[in-house]
């Protein structure tokens, strides 16, 4: 089998991926332009999947892709291409400026204020090949799966073990002077299982991802608890209809965050089709909330110098004491806004939740009598109103201890109520992400079952 290592893009593809960018670029000016951006990416990696002891499916992959935007004046036209020769690279740019003569005039379009643009990226150390051929990927995918089958005799099937490599380069310029470029790694292991008892049968899974193969959990440990969290929820029940406190655990904690950005991302609010619209400077959590961007933390997932137009990253509050601070902006955004960018064209980076003294067991203590949610199901949220209703599976607890699993239940509330009702934060933070938070406690959701 092939090592990686042998065809890993390296620092040295950075040279000819930005003389690719400035060849681009020249030719935008060339056909007319006033101002252009492109950005250009080179991936490959390996992903094997085994299930039952066999190896299921080997893939080795090789992806490469460019984008340019021109502007004339405040018309735009964009074009992408995985032709990286030089005949398609001139055909992509006359693509793109055949759309931007054509396109209205819209004030806010242009290139980001050149003030914003990083000068200097700083090293992040997110790159991290893995020396690994398909031979051994296999092997480690079939421990894994292994150590989650004969974990238990009631494991009765296997939806496999699946990992994951990849390296990778891009680089982003534009017609102000900007032209930089970083590499990239991701890894990853999973493992998905059936448990059967009697009548009840239940699936879970687990992984776990890095930067580097070294800060990956142990294969047997990945399947191992995978195999503990199928076998916990075997003889789920339902519940009747209820008010009560509900933890919402760290794996799926990040997702009531996904609707705070969602929420205050500046399409959301330049569109008006946000529940927390005009919010800056506004109450919306507990004091005791802090939420901010860490964009610069050494090989987390989250991390990057720099957002998809350029802008440097930078650490700042999200929400501080409870007060929403910041939007999530892009250029584009900030402007129609009146505001600047945040460096958030793309996404955020490493958005965290300041976590609290407790872990999760702490947390089912305070919480007493109540509902820990551990998988959620169905996007029944409504961004304009903040309605939020979704399909949950998890636990039901009594006394901080759990009791039994629970299944076939909807929990629902109000974001706003949700956001303002938080009582605890749990220290069991899941970094698994871009989004970085540990379980999180709710005074009261509506609950509702069989």
């Amino acid at each position: 089998m092939t090592d990686l290592t042998e065809t890993n893009q390296k620092d040295d593809e950075l040279p000819r991926l930005k003389s690719i960018v400035e060849d681009l670029l020249r030719e935008a000016e060339r056909q007319g332009a006033t101002t252009a951006e492109a950005g250009i990416s080179i991936d490959q990696g390996l992903s094997v999947t085994a299930r039952l002891g066999d190896v299921e499916t080997i893939e080795h992959h090789r992806d490469q892709g460019l984008g340019v935007t021109v502007y004339f004046g405040h018309r735009k036209g964009s074009a992408s291409t995985t032709d990286l020769s030089a005949r398609a690279v001139k055909e992509t740019v006359s693509a793109a400026c055949g759309i931007a003569r054509y396109a209205s005039d819209d004030e806010y379009a242009g290139l980001p204020d050149p003030a914003l643009l990083t000068t200097d990226v700083v090293d992040l150390d997110l790159s991290h090949p893995w020396r690994l051929n398909a031979d051994r990927a296999v092997e480690l995918a079939i421990e894994c799966e292994e150590a989650a089958r004969s974990y238990h005799p009631e494991i009765s099937n296997s939806e496999g073990a699946t990992l994951t490599t990849q390296n990778g380069v891009k680089v982003l310029g534009n017609s102000l002077g900007f032209l930089q470029g970083y590499p990239s790694s991701e890894h990853s292991l999973s493992c998905s299982v059936l448990g059967q008892r009697g009548e009840s049968m239940q699936r879970d899974y687990w992984y776990t991802v890095a930067r580097d193969c070294d800060a990956l959990e142990p294969p047997r440990a990945v399947g191992e608890k995978a195999a503990q969290r199928t076998l916990r929820r075997l003889e789920a029940r339902s519940l009747t209809p209820r008010q009560c406190p509900v933890i919402y655990s760290a794996e799926v904690a990040r997702g009531l965050l996904g609707h705070l950005v969602g929420a205050i991302r500046g399409s959301n609010l330049y569109r008006k089709t946000s529940f927390l619209l005009e919010s800056l400077g506004q109450s919306v959590f507990p004091p005791f909330v802090h939420i901010h961007e860490q964009p610069h933390i050494k090989q987390a997932l989250g991390s990057a110098p720099f957002d998809a137009e350029g802008v440097a990253t930078r650490a700042h509050d999200i929400v501080r004491d409870g007060v929403i601070q910041s939007y999530i902006l892009s250029s584009y955004s900030a402007r129609k806004l009146g505001l600047e960018s945040t460096g958030n064209a793309g996404g955020v980076h490493n958005l965290t939740l300041d976590p609290g003294d407790m872990d999760l067991a702490g947390l089912l203590k305070q919480m007493n009598t109540g509902l820990l949610v551990t998988e959620l199901m169905g996007q029944g949220v409504n961004n304009v109103t903040g309605d939020y209703s979704r399909g949950a599976a998890g636990f039901w607890v009594v006394g901080g201890e759990i009791q039994y699993p629970v299944e076939e239940i909807t929990i629902a509330g109000n974001l706003k109520d949700m956001f303002g009702g938080i009582v605890a934060i749990g220290s069991d933070v899941d970094s698994r992400g871009t989004i970085r938070t540990g379980s999180i406690l709710i005074e009261a959701m509506t609950v509702a079952g069989n």
